[in-house]
């Protein structure tokens, strides 16, 4: 399920001024929760709050915008590295960690925007 727009904009609460927000994913590392968020300039890991999953709390790091997400391994479930860090990802989310591989690395490999002018 996608993140909603009300966590997609406590996440945006916690970036530089002036990033475009891109992808949006939860993610897991030893029993804590975290919002994976690429903008058009970093790939930001966000805390999430204790009672909260998916309520972003306080930036956990930050990585520049050209560090790959994947290649997505499963160990038994979906599987990201990043900054030394192995994260769990919902199986709805690899398809996240695809785009915005490809969006970074392979721009052409992405289908046209059929709505340009939206």
């Amino acid at each position: 399920m996608p993140v909603s727009a009300a966590i997609r904009e406590r996440c945006r609460a916690l970036l530089p001024p002036g990033e475009d927000l891109r992808y949006v994913f939860p993610a897991h590392a030893g029993g804590d929760g975290y919002l994976v968020v690429v903008t058009d300039r970093s790939i930001t890991v966000l805390a999430t709050k204790v009672f909260g999953r998916h309520e972003p709390a306080s930036v956990w790091a930050r990585h520049p915008r050209r560090t790959r997400l994947g290649p997505v391994a499963f160990s038994p479930g979906p599987v990201i590295e990043l900054g030394g860090v192995s994260f769990e990802v919902a199986d709805e989310y690899v398809a996240v960690v695809g785009a915005a591989d490809a969006e970074a690395f392979a721009p052409g490999d992405l289908p046209r925007d059929p709505l340009p002018d939206l």
